[in-house]
């Protein structure tokens, strides 16, 4: 078996290597360590999330400080007869993986090139069996995708079921006269807890948005939405139903005998080293209670305006915006577009300890430290209106608002913009342009308007092409028309690199990494409004949308369907997925 080098380590610690091997320079180490050891998280996981260095990076570094080959196992298929060499418990416990045999050699990647009862498991392995074993490195994610399509959610779910009936069974043979179980003690048994416990883990290592367990007359299907689309996982007996949401209730902090209406609430698991809160619904239909689970990955934090999609010039102006001292920027979009986390992604930009910030949302999605949180609660008075009034005596700099709905509210975002704040909200338009009749329409004064407002932006979520099996073909003829109609209204400067003259297109094969749809993850495209003085003199003028929109695109504003082909001539999402996404546009 590989055997780790001590000599390296015997000079250097692991941090000292990347700042010898030029992975980082010595002041973002030391800034790194600081900081990691002030906020008490890992020094790896500080560099990771703070975008220092990818997970891949460090691990292909980690790779060569141990004198180990690195692997991505994502892209491999990794046959069932080699995985199952070792059992799924010592896979889950020491984080390795058998990938490749062949002639007596068994490859075995490794998340963890320190763990010392993992190396001897496997020298224990290789005795057993006579086995040569070759090590590699790999990181936490590609061990994770193995692990993940290891495992087969309907087998788990199967024996579970299994000793459901054998439970029903042991309760036909008790005598009349002993005293039913409770409700409460039938779903805290193993079987039901842990179908409940399979269908989340499934969920959150399948990169799903939300679960969705629905009964029909017949049986109980589960639906998980990922990168936007759903999909469905897995049918249940009618039978559980009763006692799989009576057991998210309970998790939930929910009423179990409350049937007749919906309730809300959240929960908390920990999975691995991920942090999840889970946002409940529950809605009754004609059949049954139906329940949908949001899952909110706290350990990811918000992604960077540019990893959102914003590039080039929109970038620019986004940034400029939102370091202005006073004034509103708002997103549009539908639900889902994404709006909720730009201004996340906005509000960790501008998170300083000099800078008070204040939010009022519908729910809190996201945690940020640093930034004071607060979430309406209409029931006892606490609206969006009622809120900021408060906000407003608690010395804010920046405030959030989750969402302008009505013209009290409208109105106090404005006058919070004229008296010296910065404010974020969103709108539900489904253009830039479109905010502007609306927040008149509510009320609003044009001239408070120009007075107030910075930046409109709108926004949609396209899913982006796989990288592991991207691949560039031609684009067909209906294609090149969509294509060429778009790019006739784009600046040339936003097309550098890009030969109209020899369209290509990309599209993902389908692989394992993937679950073979082509598509992993989702990426915005937006297009972005200042309200500059020419289109202040319009709003002014109560100009039609028409009108503005005109100025607005003389003065370089791109369309959100032109970024989203941009993107798509660059490999990130298909000319398809752009037309999906834009269509109610149109």
């Amino acid at each position: 078996m590989a055997v780790v080098s001590k000599s390296k380590t015997a000079i250097w610690t692991f941090d000292d290597f990347l700042v010898e091997k030029g992975f980082l320079t010595k002041e973002e180490m030391s800034k790194a360590r600081a900081e990691s050891a002030m906020t008490h998280r890992n020094l790896f996981d500080y560099l990771i999330n703070e975008k220092y260095l990818t997970e891949e990076q460090l691990t292909q570094a980690r790779g060569l400080f141990f004198n180990l080959p690195y692997v991505d196992l994502r892209s491999k298929t990794v046959k069932k007869e080699v995985i199952n060499i070792t059992s799924k418990d010592n896979i889950s416990t020491y984080k390795f993986v058998p990938f490749e045999f062949d002639n007596n050699v068994l490859k075995v990647a490794l998340a963890d090139p320190t763990d010392l009862a993992a190396l001897e498991a496997l020298e224990f392995l290789a005795q057993k069996n006579k086995y040569k074993i070759e090590l590699y490195i790999t990181s936490y994610s590609s061990f994770q995708s193995v692990f993940r399509r290891s495992g087969n959610i309907t087998k788990e779910v199967s024996a579970a079921l299994k000793e459901v009936e054998q439970e029903k069974e042991k309760k036909k043979t008790k005598v009349a006269a002993e005293p039913e179980e409770t409700e409460q003690k039938i779903v805290d048994e193993a079987p039901i807890s842990k179908i409940v416990d399979v269908i989340i883990r499934h969920a959150v290592e399948g990169r799903a948005s939300d679960i969705h367990i629905e009964p029909s007359e017949e049986d109980l299907r589960v639906r998980y939405r990922i990168d936007g689309i759903l999909h469905s996982s897995l049918i249940l007996p009618k039978t559980v139903h009763a006692a799989i949401i009576s057991r998210i209730k309970i998790l939930s902090n929910l009423k179990i005998d409350e049937q007749r209406l919906p309730q809300d609430g959240r929960f908390h698991v920990g999975l691995e080293d991920k942090s999840i809160d889970f946002r409940v619904s529950t809605f009754p239909t004609v059949v049954g209670e139906k329940i949908v689970l949001r899952i909110l990955d706290k350990s990811t934090g918000a992604p960077s305006l540019s990893e959102l999609g914003l590039s080039g010039k929109r970038l620019a102006i986004v940034e400029e915006s939102i370091r202005r001292p006073y004034g509103m920027f708002l997103v549009t979009g539908p639900t889902g577009s994404g709006k909720s986390t730009t201004l996340y992604s906005v509000l960790s930009m501008l998170n300083k300890p000099g800078v008070n910030i204040v939010t009022l949302e519908d729910p809190v999605e996201y945690f940020i430290d640093g930034v004071n949180q607060a979430q309406i609660r209409p029931e006892i008075g606490l609206s969006f209106a009622s809120g900021l009034r408060s906000i407003l005596r608690q010395d804010p700099n920046i405030i959030m608002v989750g969402e302008i709905r009505d013209k009290e509210t409208a109105e106090l975002a404005v006058n919070s913009a004229l008296t010296g704040h910065l404010v974020f909200s969103t709108l539900h338009t489904n253009s830039a342009v479109g905010a502007i009749p609306r927040l008149i329409d509510m009320g609003i004064e044009p001239f408070l308007l120009t007075a107030s407002v910075n930046l409109l932006a709108a926004q949609r979520l396209v899913r982006k092409v796989c990288e592991k099996c991207k691949t560039e073909q031609e684009a067909t003829p209906s294609i090149v028309q969509i294509v060429k109609q778009e790019l006739a209204g784009i600046p040339e400067e936003e097309l550098k690199g890009i030969d109209k003259k020899n369209l290509k297109v990309f599209v993902g094969r389908g692989c394992p990494v993937c679950n073979n749809t082509g598509f992993r993850g989702r990426i915005g495209i937006y297009e972005v409004l200042p309200v500059t003085k020419p289109i202040q003199i319009l709003i002014s003028q109560r100009s039609l949308e028409s009108a503005i929109l005109e100025q607005a695109i003389k003065e370089g504003m791109i369309l959100m369907r032109q970024d989203g082909i941009i993107k798509a001539l660059s490999g990130l999402t298909t000319v398809e997925e752009v037309v999906r996404a834009t269509k109610e546009g149109d």
